[in-house]
């Protein structure tokens, strides 16, 4: 029996070892290939790649998880061309995901990495009111106090003065606090909508993204024609494509669908340590390639933030149970569902 536990112990830790190292790595690499004076690549095209590889990653998982080619072929069938509606359902978090991550381009082109670190954390208040609109959840009153504090951690941030010694290219941090927000909402919104979707049913959740990468890839594909289409005919779709940008790509692809593997297997408190120590690593990179110089403001706007999401994730009572005294000594009999 503890060797179960320390091995659950040791999977945990592993999973938050991956999450943070990907998020942080994701955020700073990204930021790198939008400062850097060479060819730059179109950020469309490189969302449109994303939502390929993920779709061939599922596929792969799916075929795992029915163990034939003919199951999976039969699933496929019956799950994507049999079930227009269902197909036209997910084409909701497609097309607002996909909006989401043109906005993260955009955002790291005007904003630190450290910054939009912070900044973006902004999703945690945005899906909690999203949670109570769609799915009629409540919040406790700790976790509003932490909705509180991360909202003025954010403030503190934004309002600090910010250099990069190290960056050469024009900025506009309006521009990116804008980008920042409405990738917020996006994230917000598409989470609990793709959430509510999951709790609906009983379909594999590898069928789910399935549907949902189908759609994002004719989504994306669609905004690579709107806005930039005719530099993509002239340069090509993968101009200015190096091993940074692929890696930017792949992080972006499989720490998507990572991250909906291992929530099963952590909390919310290890997700708040996740969150909390990519802020910090992407900091320290920060002042080291770009040459940021952190401000007392900066700081203290950074620490509440990490403060924030930890209480957020902290164990609260459930409010679906009811407690009802019995003589019965079976404390597992004490707690009924609604």
């Amino acid at each position: 029996m503890a060797a179960r536990e320390n091995v659950s112990l040791l999977f945990k830790l592993y999973c938050l070892l991956v999450m943070t190292l990907v998020a942080a790595a994701y955020t700073v690499a990204l930021r790198y290939t939008r400062t850097v004076k060479t060819a730059m690549y179109f950020s469309t095209t490189a969302v449109c790649v994303t939502e390929v590889i993920k779709l061939l990653l599922s596929l792969l998982i799916l075929a795992k998880e029915t163990g034939s080619p003919t199951r999976l072929f039969t699933t496929l069938k019956e799950n994507v061309i049999g079930s227009p509606v269902e197909m036209l359902k997910l084409s909701v978090p497609s097309l607002v995901y996909a909006l989401q991550n043109n906005m993260a381009f955009v955002a790291l082109s005007n904003l630190d990495a450290a910054v939009y670190q912070v900044t973006y954390q902004l999703k945690i208040p945005c899906t909690a009111l999203c949670t109570v609109l769609m799915l009629n959840r409540s919040l406790s009153k700790l976790q509003w106090f932490s909705v509180f504090i991360l909202c003025g951690g954010v403030t503190l941030v934004q309002y600090s003065p910010v250099e990069t010694t190290r960056v050469q290219i024009e900025q506009n941090h309006l521009v990116g606090f804008g980008a920042v927000a409405v990738a917020v909402l996006c994230s917000g919104f598409a989470g609990v909508y793709f959430e509510k979707v999951l709790k609906s049913s009983d379909t594999s959740l590898w069928v789910r993204n399935i549907q949902m990468y189908i759609s994002g890839i004719i989504v994306t594909f669609a905004g690579v024609f709107l806005s930039d289409r005719e530099g993509v005919i002239e340069k090509g779709f993968f101009y200015g494509y190096n091993y940074l940008v692929w890696f930017v790509i792949l992080l972006a692809s499989v720490g998507g669908l990572y991250t909906s593997v291992v929530v099963k297997y952590t909390d919310n408190i290890m997700k708040g340590f996740s969150a909390a120590a990519a802020i910090i690593i992407s900091t320290i990179a920060s002042v080291l390639l770009f040459g940021l110089q952190i401000t007392l403001t900066f700081s203290v706007g950074a620490l509440l933030v990490c403060m924030s999401i930890y209480t957020y994730g902290l164990p609260r009572k459930d409010t679906t149970k009811i407690e009802i005294k019995e003589p019965s000594t079976n404390f597992s009999e004490k707690l009924i569902n609604v």
